[in-house]
């Protein structure tokens, strides 16, 4: 790909655009939000119904786009839980319920269902009591509706869960109740994404439309209206998430410079999906499925233009070749992303997507197949290959998952190193264009020196989470050097152990109880299936107070427990009970000294304490 292509003005404004949203932008409620009637509770709210609604144990989820409450003009969305009524897509309701702030937790590297919605822009959910249709549905997006419940139906109909909810994931991204256990083998074999209708999915549907068409002799430009309109029903009856809108709106600019006799190319159409998808939605810029979908399909177009396949060879092996490029330049691309996000790295994905790629594109042609041969009372017809194919399907995955070091856990990156990894892969990714490269090396290995410099001189001073999930406490502690101190562990171990990973290491160099040690040690055990515990320090056993112990060169002290009273003053609790006695301890290394106590729930430092709070982390530089 030539290097024109990276000066063009509508990338440089896109990169532009990114960078103000990433450091100026954050989601907050318009002045009109739903959220601005929080206080009151029980509240009657008119709004469409904007999401498929998402089968759950008790009821019906979906997003409301929100127009009055109480009969007041509002805006905004609203996430509502329905027990009784069913919501219907594009339907217009009057909804009874109470209106609460959604469910938060920010842990570190754990999932903040909070966060999740603000990314959507919803910042309120109602648990509906009574719902009553204003309006109905247009004809269209009844049907689109009818259409994508249908198919979901016949999978579930006619197939066991699992291979129901892989054809359903497939062909339209929705995999239903799948067993947790699958759902970590679709991740450590490299192969969730295979789950998540992708811009892959709207290539195939207007591929096929091309084949049908040609079949019959149909004109280009026929060929050309028709694909797109039958790739656009496919992008809205597969959800129209990120990956699908930014894929049709792709081949919306390809068919426009089609039109205009102007090659656009693919590259462009990327650059104004992405910039029109972030005018229209900014807070888009945080999620991790539109960053890992932009980002792939990036390194793909880049990969594949610039590593061209001799001619020569046979197209067999071409196409095997050009899917592990793909494959290669994907995860080498979302290596940061998914480690941030998931802490794994998988190693079977190189593998597995050569055959699980071609593959889906079969599962997803049979599934459709099976579903129209359904209507016609023919599906008997292909009942046992779609099945067949399914199960195909999901024991691959399942042997691929099953590699030694198939999936390896991976702590965080920090934003240096992130920096320093996309700045070289750019050189990679680009090296056949070698007078390009030999313009920019010296400035990119600049910039990949100054990135690593900047993050260790400027942003790495010693580091404390406070820790709180309902009111359970621990604290975390990452030391210049690396070395990584947990004071407590009464909050899941699971939970502290993707603390840990988020914090940007493996392993804690040792874990200090203040109470409860029986209690504590389970979650410890906890931690220890995906982190390493290197050593464990038991209140009263292990240590006594004026005794210390040395991690690295970090001095910890136990002391008797230092508390605070309830006008804030603090007292140490002094003498050994053999009952619920607690122990602080005061952390030391060179200039810098703190003092954790009560069990986590504050640390001290020259006087000043720092108090835990309830379901929010604290992110202290000392």
């Amino acid at each position: 790909m030539h290097f024109s292509y990276y000066k063009r003005p509508l990338l440089l404004l896109l990169v532009l655009y990114v960078v103000l949203l990433v450091c100026f932008y954050r989601p907050a409620p318009a002045g009109c939000d739903v959220s601005r009637y929080l206080s009151l509770k029980n509240v009657t709210l008119t709004g469409k119904v904007v999401s498929f609604p998402i089968a759950k144990k008790t009821g019906y989820n979906a997003v409301v786009k929100v127009f009055s409450v109480n009969g007041k003009k509002a805006c905004g969305y609203v996430y509502a839980r329905f027990k009784t009524a069913r919501p219907v897509w594009h339907q217009t309701l009057q909804l009874q319920g109470r209106l609460k702030k959604p469910y938060s937790i920010r842990l570190p590297g754990n999932f903040d269902w909070g966060a999740y919605l603000a990314a959507q822009g919803v910042f309120a959910e109602v648990a509906v009591s009574s719902a009553r249709q204003k309006a109905p549905p247009s004809f269209f997006f009844r049907a689109i509706a009818t259409v994508r419940e249908d198919i979901l139906n016949v999978f579930e109909q006619h197939f066991p869960r699992n291979l129901a909810a892989i054809a359903g994931g497939v062909l339209l991204g929705e995999r239903g109740e799948i067993d947790g256990g699958l759902y970590s083998d679709f991740q450590d074999s490299g192969a969730i994404h295979l789950l998540v209708a992708s811009g892959g999915n709207v290539g195939f549907v207007t591929l096929m439309v091309f084949a049908f068409c040609a079949l019959f002799g149909a004109g280009r430009k026929k060929t050309v209206l028709l694909a797109l309109a039958v790739a656009g029903l496919y992008t809205l009856i597969a959800g129209a998430d990120a990956p699908l809108v930014r894929a049709y709106f792709m081949t919306v600019c390809a068919v426009l410079g089609y039109f205009l006799h102007r090659n656009s190319g693919v590259f462009q159409g990327l650059v104004l999906a992405c910039l029109a998808i972030l005018l229209f939605k900014p807070a888009s810029v945080f999620e991790t499925g539109f960053q890992m979908s932009f980002l792939a399909t990036l390194a793909i177009i880049i990969c594949l233009n610039n590593y061209l396949l001799p001619d020569r060879w046979p197209r067999w092996v071409k196409f095997f070749v050009q899917i592990f490029m793909a494959t290669l330049s994907t995860q080498l691309a979302l290596l940061p992303v998914f480690t941030n996000v998931f802490f794994k790295v998988s190693f079977a994905g190189l593998l597995s997507n050569m055959i699980l790629v071609p593959l889906a594109s079969v599962l997803m042609a049979a599934s459709f197949g099976f579903y129209v041969f359904s209507l016609l009372h023919l599906g008997f017809l292909l009942h046992a290959p779609t099945e067949l194919l399914l199960w195909v399907f999901e024991r691959l995955v399942r042997f691929f998952a099953s590699f030694p070091f198939s999936s390896v856990t991976a702590a965080a990156w920090r934003t240096g190193w992130t920096a320093a990894y996309y700045t070289g892969l750019f050189l990679l990714f680009n090296l056949p264009q070698k007078d390009f490269v030999r313009r920019i090396w010296k400035y990119a290995a600049a910039l990949i020196v100054l990135c690593v410099a900047v993050q260790y001189a400027f942003f790495n001073s010693p580091t404390v989470w406070l820790l709180n999930e309902w009111n359970k406490n621990a604290v975390l502690v990452r030391m210049p050097d690396g070395t990584r101190l947990l004071f407590g562990a009464a909050i899941d171990g699971d939970k502290l152990a993707r603390a840990v990973l988020h914090s940007g290491g493996t392993a804690l160099d040792a874990v200090f109880i203040s109470e409860d040690p029986a209690k504590q040690q389970k979650e410890i055990n906890e931690m220890q299936k995906q982190i390493t515990v290197k050593k464990t320090v038991l209140p009263f056993a292990d240590i006594w107070p004026g005794q210390t112990v040395s991690v690295n060169k970090v001095q910890v002290q136990a002391e008797w427990g230092l508390l605070k009273n309830r006008n804030g003053a603090l007292w140490r609790n002094r003498g050994y009970s053999g009952g619920r006695d607690s122990l602080s301890y005061t952390v030391t290394q060179k200039d810098l000294s703190f003092t954790v106590a009560a069990n986590g729930r504050f640390i001290a430092q020259h006087g000043v304490t720092f108090d835990n709070k309830r379901n929010a982390t604290q992110t202290l530089h000392l």
